[in-house]
């Protein structure tokens, strides 16, 4: 076989893992050319490659998804190779096609397998005839009560578009022609299938590497059942509690699927397992999974080298690699679980996640870079190994926990929480963990939220205090002492939840702030950016940071966001009632029908459809009136917090509860970036 040696490598992707596959580059001397979209050119992905090549526009359809840009970049650059990531177009077969066309190498797998496996329909047939075990598909025309609940499933495409659960008959008809539309919408094929939908069913799926020599390596299971949105969370290796049988069937599943279509370079093997134990066929990735270091981790392999070396021509070991030890991985979204689990954008501040053995951060951000509204939210990816399973996720909580995340709502808290819960402790997993659990894991934590403010009202009157020039020195106390000063007021508002304090504190002749009628606290230290506390006996440190109103907190077991308020409200700053404001920043991609002001509207009506970060947000009316007022019109870009439209409430109607928009995955012909 031909030898391909790779001297420059352009990767067609951005963010987390354009840098993840730039380090393996880097080890092995190869020449990185990155692509990057007018949105992306600070990104760090563009910072730590040797060549990078401008994609004009922002939008993905525009830039990320369009082939031929991408092919012409890699030759303007001189690469001899791509590497897709995945994303975008890393199971796109005509964009492999066109990249071998080129003359360039393609560090991916066949063009016949991408098309293979580019259907579900299609891939089910072809795994059913090499013995792949399957759900046996149900045909929607003919379904009875006895085959509820079904699940309806686009044919092309991911990321939970297309895809609806009936549990009743009557409803059929309806979810599957809007099923098909949203599938038609996002990828451009309205075919749609049925299956049953297994009840409380884990996602467990099987890494396998393949070489031209057919050597197929299986290299172990994941299993990937935490997840939002049909999106995964939180991916562990292997898959706890599968006995040895079953996860021999799911082996030799997965090296019969690699070898039905001919698989060369890595490709995952995904399956739904019962709560009986029985394994279902899903489909197969013909791609670098976004979870793909926790097999790193515990295989001690880098699967982007094995990539680059299969896709050289050079063979496989004919031994599969030992395993050893247990490694977890959370994914840290620019999200808010809370609220609908909404994007969050703005400037990241800081990015720190403490660095220890068995640690390992993938990112696509340090603080200072900006969360736009084009991309995925993902941030990064905090993976810990260890010998056990306890050991992995406790130092992985412990990681999460002590990381330094300033900006945007994060879901690092959730992830914490998840990873200390007793159902996932005892590896009781399945799908259907978030939609039972959600409420409490976003629920007020143990905190001490009060002691933080307290901190934070500390640290502000030194900084005020503070003359220009070199930073003060912390002032140390041996207790706090009852001077007759007057005590003066600091507000703060708590983030994301909007919890208001008020902390009382007074500034003696000394300069020295103490706090106001707190018995049994002392103040041992008090810097602008660090402040220690004594309370009954324990000492506890929060760190502090400012960026312009809003103060971070951090400390042992919690972080905290604060804004700073007046200390009186200015009546100015008041919305009108009935005012609909952005909730965050976006694109206006469509109002609902006949909107227009004196038009009537319905308690709970969408009104107005945002999108932001690949998701769609509706805005609803909160009450039944006329709408007064429309400020909002598509295409129009809109920053967080800006009045789209006034409804003027109908007195004799009754208003809706407030709540946070609904979210849907967007239904933009882009695939999704972080599968």
């Amino acid at each position: 076989m031909r030898r391909d040696v790779i001297h420059s490598l352009l990767v067609a992707n951005r963010g987390e893992i354009a840098c993840r596959i730039f380090r393996t580059c880097r080890d092995l001397g190869i020449t990185t050319v990155a692509v990057y979209s007018d949105a992306d050119a600070g990104a760090l992905h563009v910072r730590e490659a040797d060549l990078a090549v401008r994609l004009p526009g922002a939008a993905p359809a525009d830039t990320y998804l369009r082939g031929d840009l991408v092919v012409a970049a890699a030759l303007a650059a001189g690469a001899d190779a791509v590497h897709p990531g995945y994303g975008f177009l890393s199971e796109n077969a005509a964009f492999a096609a066109a990249v071998q066309d080129a003359g360039l190498t393609w560090v991916g797998p066949p063009v016949k397998a991408i098309e293979l496996m580019a259907s579900k329909t299609r891939a089910k047939e072809l795994m059913g005839g090499a013995g792949v075990p399957l759900l046996a598909p149900v045909d929607p025309a003919t379904a009875g009560e006895d085959d509820l609940p079904l699940l309806l499933k686009a044919a092309s495409g991911g990321g939970g578009r297309g895809m609806r659960t009936v549990r009743e008959l009557g409803s059929l008809p309806g979810e599957l022609l809007a099923a098909a539309a949203e599938a038609a919408s996002a990828f451009g094929d309205g075919e749609v299938f049925a299956e049953p939908y297994v009840e409380r069913g884990r996602h467990v799926e099987v890494q396998v590497m393949a070489d031209a020599y057919d050597t197929v390596w299986a290299l172990g299971t994941r299993d990937c059942s935490l997840q939002r949105r049909h999106q995964k969370v939180i991916e562990e290796a292997p898959a706890p509690g599968l006995d040895e049988g079953l996860r021999a069937r799911l082996h030799d599943a997965a090296v019969a699927a690699a070898r039905a279509v001919g698989y060369r370079g890595a490709g995952t093997v995904e399956f739904l397992v019962s709560a009986e134990g029985r394994p279902y066929f899903l489909e197969m990735n013909t791609r670098l999974q976004v979870e793909h270091p926790v097999t790193e981790a515990v295989f001690g392999v880098d699967l982007v080298a094995l990539q680059l070396r299969v896709a050289e021509g050079d063979p496989l070991d004919p031994v599969v690699p030992a395993a050893s030890g247990h490694a977890v991985e959370a994914r840290l979204y620019a999200e808010d679980p809370a609220r609908d689990w909404q994007p969050q954008t703005g400037a990241l501040l800081t990015l720190e996640v403490p660095d220890a053995p068995g640690l390992r951060l993938d990112t696509g951000y340090t603080g200072g870079d900006a969360i736009g509204v084009h991309y995925d939210p993902m941030l990064a990816k905090v993976i810990a190994h260890a010998p056990t399973r306890t050991e992995a996720v406790r130092l992985l909580a412990g990681a999460l926990e002590r990381a330094r995340i300033h900006g945007p709502v994060t879901n690092r808290e959730l992830l914490v929480r998840s990873l200390r819960h007793p159902d996932f402790a005892a590896a009781r997993l399945d799908t259907g963990f978030y939609d039972r659990h959600l409420a409490d894991l976003t629920a007020p934590g143990a905190g001490d939220p009060a002691a933080a403010a307290l901190a934070a009202a500390l640290a502000e009157a030194v900084r005020a205090t503070a003359s220009p020039g070199p930073a003060p020195t912390p002032t140390r106390f041996g207790a706090w002492r009852n001077l007759p000063s007057q005590p003066q007021v600091k507000r703060f508002r708590s983030e994301p939840d909007g919890t208001e304090h008020e902390i009382a504190y007074r500034t003696p002749r000394t300069g020295t702030p103490e706090p106001y009628d707190a018995p049994g606290v002392r103040v041992l230290v008090a810097a602008p950016d660090r402040v220690t506390l004594e309370r009954d006996g324990v000492t506890r440190h929060f760190d502090l940071a400012r960026d312009r109103d809003r103060l971070h907190v951090d400390t042992a077991g919690a972080s905290y966001t604060f804004t700073a308020l007046p200390r009186f409200t200015d009546p100015a700053t008041q919305t009108d009632p009935g005012s609909l404001l952005a909730p965050m920043p976006g694109t206006v991609v469509r109002l609902a029908e006949g909107l227009a002001p004196g038009a009537p509207v319905e308690a709970g009506q969408p009104l107005i459809w945002l999108e932001a970060m690949k998701m769609e947000h509706r805005i609803l009316a909160p009450a039944s009136g006329t709408l007064t007022a429309l400020h909002a019109a598509p295409g129009h870009q809109v920053e967080v917090g800006a009045l789209l439209a006034v409804v003027q409430e109908d007195p004799d109607a009754t208003p809706v509860t407030a709540s946070a928009p609904a979210s849907v995955p967007a239904p933009a012909s882009v695939p999704e970036e972080n599968a």
